[in-house]
């Protein structure tokens, strides 16, 4: 199995008003997205190339919004993994950018 191309774990996966795990995982993987649950149960996937991820205007820096199988999430990612000594970009903006980048939309 390949490396992932970006993790996140501690992850607040909402849809709608509706939270489903308060410590998912969003894991790009093998040409796909997934959200995972804090047990690793998949709550959705899709081809990284169908995903659509985007910044709300509205939100903080940590919270993300991903489009998959026309369902949209709220993803609020904390800054996860940053390099020693540095707090590192949003985790929200590099799951952004590592989207774009799988897909092949640059990043």
């Amino acid at each position: 199995m390949a490396e992932p191309e970006f993790t996140a774990t501690g992850v607040r996966i909402e849809k709608r008003l509706r939270s489903l795990t308060r410590a998912g995982q969003v894991r790009i993987r093998d040409g796909r997205v997934q959200l995972l649950t804090s047990y690793g149960s998949e709550i959705d996937s899709a081809p990284v190339q169908a995903v659509r991820a985007s910044k709300p205007w509205f939100a903080a820096d940590d919270r993300a919004l991903a489009d998959l199988n026309g369902k949209r999430y709220t993803l609020t990612l904390g800054d996860h993994d940053p390099a020693p000594g540095e707090g590192g970009p949003p985790a929200a903006r590099r799951f952004i950018e590592a989207v774009r980048r799988a897909a092949g939309r640059g990043g």
